[in-house]
């Protein structure tokens, strides 16, 4: 079980660094955090003691969920796919409380980037919350800016839960 609780614990900070670097999830990210999780759900090592049916409800909730977000605009799907594979290592009833955790920060780091943005006291706080700058490509269509590492947020509450979140 051990090696498996750091497997999830390094996807989780690859996934982290990643996306606060990039604003971005790439595919294969998601897919070696789908593979690790499914392998640690064949054995029964799973790190947050979840089953198969709670590991693939949490997955198919966490990915339907945000999948409507995405579809609105309003999250990038590196964040859906994220979601859908961190359901299956964590099961539905500890997704939950991971989902609260990521939401609150996320909705903190809006607030403090849109109170920066409109009184500059800090600027380069400012323009560290708002992520990479990138010029469009020529001829590549204009993509939305994505302010919110959430995929980020969401690795860091699920890290956080994996350490404190099972004691009592």
């Amino acid at each position: 079980m051990m090696a498996f609780a750091s497997a999830c614990l390094l996807w989780l900070i690859a996934v982290a660094v990643y996306d606060f670097r990039e604003r971005r999830v790439p595919n294969w990210l998601v897919l070696a955090g789908v593979v690790s999780a499914l392998a640690a759900l064949a054995l029964g090592s799973t790190p947050f003691d979840s089953t198969w049916q709670s590991s693939l409800l949490g997955s198919a909730l966490g990915f339907g969920f945000l999948l409507l977000f995405y579809v609105t605009g309003l999250m990038g799907a590196g964040d859906v796919k994220f979601t859908g594979a961190l359901g299956l290592w964590v099961g539905l009833s500890a997704l939950v409380p991971i989902w609260i955790i990521a939401s609150l920060i996320a909705g903190a780091h809006s607030v403090l980037w849109l109170t920066l943005r409109r009184w500059p006291f800090f600027p380069r706080l400012a323009l560290l919350l708002a992520g990479p700058s990138r010029a469009p490509e020529p001829g590549a269509p204009s993509r939305r800016v994505r302010i919110i590492p959430y995929a980020a947020y969401l690795a860091l509450a699920a890290a956080a839960w994996m350490v404190w979140g099972r004691q009592s």
